[in-house]
């Protein structure tokens, strides 16, 4: 691509962004939370609005479609609009989700969370980043590329925005599955991520998986009184916590035999960001062993994330004589899923304390996901957000999973993935006053614009 090029579609952006940003407040203001607990009909009416969104960018083929859940029931509203590659070129699936996470308490926000509002440079609102910016952005480099006619738009596009990706994406395995020559393409941008920082972009190169299931510990057929046979025998709770602590050496790593761990991420994680990041305690050490980057992105993670006890209120004088724990583990890149289950399950049957039955239930599993770091899409990817940044991207690992990464690798193995997105540290997804950065948000467009460009030039 010539540097005129990049300097036209850079000044045609600019001029799309103030559309955009209002296309951005509009989604904001629909309640689109995907949870069973709220209206669904506001995400029938998110569904409604980006496809006619995608409509008027000039997309010849735009429908609303959805498949069955595993329980039966219909899974959420997605939008698939079409434009059919020019012969021999390419295609390109973009991908992002239009429902959002609950807002949370409202008294924790300093805005409407459904009432976009602008403060410098950020927009604040549930969605204004994740994910409803990534459909903005997928909008903008379309339009940017002369939609409606695609003049300048040299691979064919589908764009896919799942309805319910904040509820685990339940039918989406089945949506790929129903709709699997629909959703074909040669490249799959996953515009859910985020960049290392304000200015910096980044490429998720990888992804740690997941396992988690309960724990459950029995010591007695029924409770006892706890002055008739405490000191002869240990309550239930008390063995529980004698069991979650092995989980974890002195160090504070992971202590489960069988895992593995990936190799050391190229940029660290400075552990002032993470203290602040993560509302760290002042004096509160951080635990494990190599670099922070690496403890977040390349080595498993365990977390005991409930427990069933009896509660303080209800409490007496009485032994207990089951509990339960749920546990979930998150996965280095390389590490299978059920092989990490088995070795969970050993683990805790190995280390039961004073023989008190233990039982494993497993719950859900989700791939790892490691990025090749060269092919031709990536290659494409970097030139991309190098010209759009000024600055070359970093490669960067999410601690958390997306599931449906390992879905898609599944159905469309041929396809290559970049996992890219809006966010920044700041952003606060899934939490109080989330905002997207708006300056950002125009490069990621004009970056995404470049990259399909790229693509279609066979780079």
């Amino acid at each position: 691509m010539t540097s005129d090029t990049t300097v036209a579609l850079r000044a045609r952006v600019a001029e799309l962004f103030p559309a955009l940003q209002a296309d951005l407040e509009a989604l904001v203001r629909i309640p689109s939370v995907s949870a069973a607990a709220f209206d669904q009909a506001h995400v029938a009416a998110s569904a409604a609005a980006t496809e006619q969104l995608l409509r008027d960018a000039g997309l010849p083929d735009v429908q609303i479609l959805s498949a069955p859940r595993p329980d039966g029931t219909a899974g959420a509203p997605a939008v698939v609009a079409r434009r059919p590659a020019p012969e021999g070129a390419p295609t390109v699936l973009l991908y992002a989700h239009h429902d959002v996470q609950p807002p949370g308490d409202p008294a924790t926000w300093d805005t409407d969370p459904f009432e976009p509002t602008q403060v410098g440079e950020r927009l604040f609102g549930r969605g204004a980043a994740d994910d409803k910016a990534g459909i903005v952005a997928h909008l903008g480099a379309l339009r940017a590329l002369g939609l409606p006619d695609g003049a300048d738009l040299p691979v064919g596009v589908t764009v896919f925005l799942e309805g319910e990706e904040e509820s685990g994406s339940p039918s989406f395995r089945a949506f790929l599955e129903a709709h699997r020559d629909l959703l074909a393409a040669d490249v799959i941008v996953v515009a859910d991520s985020g960049n290392w920082k304000i200015g910096v972009p980044a490429l998720t190169t990888s992804l740690r998986g997941l396992v988690d299931g309960d724990v459950e510990l029995r010591v007695l057929d029924h409770a006892v009184h706890s002055g008739m046979f405490g000191g002869a025998v240990l309550d239930a709770v008390t063995l529980m916590s004698r069991l979650v602590a092995t989980f974890h050496d002195e160090a504070g790593d992971v202590a489960i035999e069988g895992l593995v761990a990936a190799p050391e991420p190229q940029v660290d994680y400075e552990e002032a960001d993470l203290r602040a990041d993560s509302s760290l305690l002042d004096g509160v050490a951080l635990v494990g062993t190599g670099s922070v980057a690496g403890r977040l992105w390349t080595k498993p993670a365990l977390s005991v994330i409930g427990m069933d006890v009896t509660s303080v209120a209800a409490a007496s004088n009485t032994l207990a004589p089951s509990c339960t724990a749920k546990i979930s583990l998150r996965l280095a890149p390389g590490q299978d899923p059920a092989a990490a289950d088995e070795a969970l399950a050993a683990h805790v049957a190995k280390h039961a304390p004073f023989g008190a039955q233990v039982t494993w239930s497993p719950g859900e599993q989700g791939k790892p996901f490691l990025a090749p770091g060269d092919s031709a899409a990536m290659r494409a990817a970097r030139a991309a957000f190098t010209e759009a940044w000024g600055t070359a991207p970093v490669d960067v690992g999410m601690g958390g999973s997306i599931p449906f990464i390992a879905d898609l690798l599944e159905v469309f193995p041929d396809a290559a993935i970049l996992v890219t997105g809006v966010e920044d540290p700041d952003s606060r997804a899934h939490g109080a006053n989330e905002s997207v950065h708006l300056g950002e948000l125009q490069k990621v467009v004009l970056a995404e614009a470049l990259l399909l460009t790229k693509v279609g030039e066979g780079l």
